[in-house]
């Protein structure tokens, strides 16, 4: 079970790894002239504050490594024990689902072999009841590694978001200004719509 469990997070790791690392820049010089890029780089930069903006690639890499690692990078340091409290809910289900695998498992295995059996479980489960109840604690098992897996692929998936929208506009100001433009080639009128 233990190789099983670090194969798939060997698995999601290197998914995680390749998604990020398949990702296209999107930091490219346009060329030109680089000294009127260069003012208006300092024009800008004296009218608007710094604002921080993650490396999302860094933000998925790093929470790829270590669970909630991405959002601190990200400065969403709020959702490092929402991580947490799920990692551990999901380590305590793991836990108690192995157990109780592993107890009905031999429990059974005791019975087959045994005409007289002398489990803790001799009055109250027949051979097929505890046949059934380790098969359904092995399926509850692999479902807690499932849903353990994809938890810790939507942490990643938030990191990569979150550092790609940590500066996008949600501001109330989403007008239009319509406004009437002649078309080059011809008679006419055209429509130009600038969203704000």
């Amino acid at each position: 079970m233990k190789t099983v469990l670090a194969r798939f997070i060997f698995i999601c790791i290197a998914t995680a790894c390749s998604l990020l690392g398949s990702q296209a820049s999107f930091a490219q010089g346009t060329g030109g002239d680089s000294s009127a890029t260069t003012r208006r780089t300092q024009v800008d930069s004296v009218m608007k504050p710094h604002l921080y903006q993650p490396n999302p690639k860094k933000a998925g890499l790093y929470s790829a490594i270590v669970p909630g690692l991405g959002q601190a990078y990200n400065h969403e340091y709020w959702k490092i024990p929402v991580i947490y409290v799920g990692l551990g809910v999901a380590g305590y289900f793991i836990a108690d689902n192995l157990n109780n695998y592993q107890t009905y498992r031999k429990a059974y295995i005791g019975r087959i072999n045994n005409p007289y059996p002398t489990d803790q479980y001799v009055n109250i489960y027949t051979t097929d009841q505890l046949s059934q109840l380790q098969n359904d604690y092995n399926k509850y098992l692999d479902l807690t590694v499932l849903f353990t897996g994809v938890g810790y692929m939507l942490q990643i998936i938030d990191a990569v978001t979150s550092a790609h929208l940590k500066n996008f506009d949600i501001s109330r100001d989403i007008s239009m200004q319509v406004s009437p433009m002649p078309v080059p080639h011809g008679a006419g009128l055209g429509m130009v719509v600038n969203f704000r």
